[in-house]
């Protein structure tokens, strides 16, 4: 499974994660407009809505738990010995002030993980480890030269996609 690392990159994603920096602030805030949430409950509905290829760390979705509270657009109580976390007035105020950056946040997130797209790139994963797999097994049978031929093969696939993907 893809960590946030493999999402590294584009206008939307920031060093280590699919979000830019701050605009994870606008999801959870979204999560919690929906229900009151914990945070485990926050990891879990991104994991789902990515489908998958993003599942938050705990220490970036508590941070800005936490950061949220501080600005106060949300608060904390204890629930059954969960801290459960409520979006505020002033969070719901936030959110509307910044709709078109928050519905922007969003719309990226429909594309980035669009149902569409998945079973494409689940088929390409395991197309990824097939082809891992075998040069594993056959690595210490390979000449050098064939291996080497091997490496040059998947260096062109590899700069043929990095073309087809800026274009």
């Amino acid at each position: 499974m893809f960590r946030s690392r493999a999402w590294a990159g584009g206008p939307f994603f920031g060093h280590g994660g699919p979000f830019h920096k701050g605009n994870l602030k606008y999801v959870i805030l979204d999560l919690l407009k929906e229900k009151p949430r914990y945070g485990y409950e926050i990891i879990r509905a991104l994991e789902e809505r990515s489908h998958g290829f993003y599942t938050p760390s705990p220490g970036v979705v508590y941070p800005t738990l936490q950061m949220l509270e501080e600005m106060g657009y949300a608060s904390l109580a204890e629930r059954d010995g969960k801290k459960v976390y409520t979006i505020t007035k002033e969070g719901l105020k936030f959110l509307s002030e910044r709709d078109e950056q928050a519905e922007e946040v969003r719309s990226h997130m429909k594309h980035q993980w669009n149902p569409e797209n998945m079973g494409i790139i689940m088929e390409m994963m395991g197309d990824f480890r097939e082809l891992g797999h075998l040069v594993k097994q056959r690595a210490r049978s390979i000449e050098p030269d064939r291996m080497k031929k091997i490496r040059e093969i998947i260096a062109r696939a590899t700069k043929d996609i990095k073309t087809a993907l800026e274009e």
